[in-house]
């Protein structure tokens, strides 16, 4: 596996799209993480989630700083034209189905303000988080299909305007930690996890590396960042 530089998503997020003081939608905000994030760096944000049941935890948790969160599929964003300077896809793209990832592209472009940008963050096919998580759920053929239609973005009036490779080092405290975090992504993960729970937790302990805390282990997930641009 080729060596990297190490960052952080939102570090590299930073670099790449400068979010502070822009207006910003968050495809596929989950439990919300990152529109706070980006919220304390002054961005103002909105956080789309396909239903009602996927924003509860980012509701619960949201900190009062002025971020909004609407119902809505990448495919389709309930959002006006132009209304965003930045639009991104933060390990989320590969959840499109794969017949409407070019629609989802073509949406973001919509919404972006000429001048704006589409960044698109996605895992990459390798590396010993992949490995563990494939026992789980294997998004071999998603993530691929993601990364094809990144090279088909001409065809929706965006242009690729840069790519950076990085490593991101996971911290998970434990097995259960670890199954909170894959079915946090899809609940009917459970089942799986829990059937397989004894195969997972084996390769728990081999792969990655041990952490500073009893049971933890750190494991590192390749990503790569997409800059796309209107034209």
């Amino acid at each position: 596996m080729p060596r990297r530089e190490q960052a952080t998503d939102i570090e590299m997020l930073q670099r790449l799209a400068d979010p502070g003081g822009k207006d910003l939608v968050d495809i596929g905000c989950g439990s919300g993480a990152l529109v706070r994030e980006l919220t304390g760096l002054g961005a103002r944000v909105v956080g789309v989630e396909i239903s009602e049941q996927q924003l509860a935890t980012a509701l619960a948790r949201d900190d009062g700083r002025g971020a909004r969160y609407l119902v809505g599929a990448g495919q389709d964003l309930p959002l006006q034209t132009a209304s965003v300077d930045v639009a991104v896809f933060m390990r989320t793209l590969h959840h499109v189905p794969a017949a409407e990832l070019l629609t989802a592209l073509s949406e973001a472009r919509r919404v972006v303000r000429d001048g704006g940008l589409v960044y698109v963050a996605e895992p990459l096919t390798e590396g010993d988080f992949f490995e563990l998580v494939s026992l789980v759920e294997d998004e071999l053929e998603v993530r691929r299909a993601a990364q094809q239609a990144i090279d088909r973005a001409s065809e929706v009036a965006l242009q690729r305007a840069l790519t950076v490779d990085y490593d991101v080092h996971v911290r998970i405290a434990d097995l259960e930690a670890l199954r909170a975090r894959v079915v946090s992504v899809d609940p009917e993960r459970a089942a799986t996890f829990d059937g397989r729970r004894a195969e997972i937790a084996d390769a728990f302990g081999r792969l990655g590396r041990a952490g500073d805390r009893d049971g933890e282990r750190w494991f590192v997930a390749p990503m790569r960042a997409d800059v796309l641009r209107p034209v």
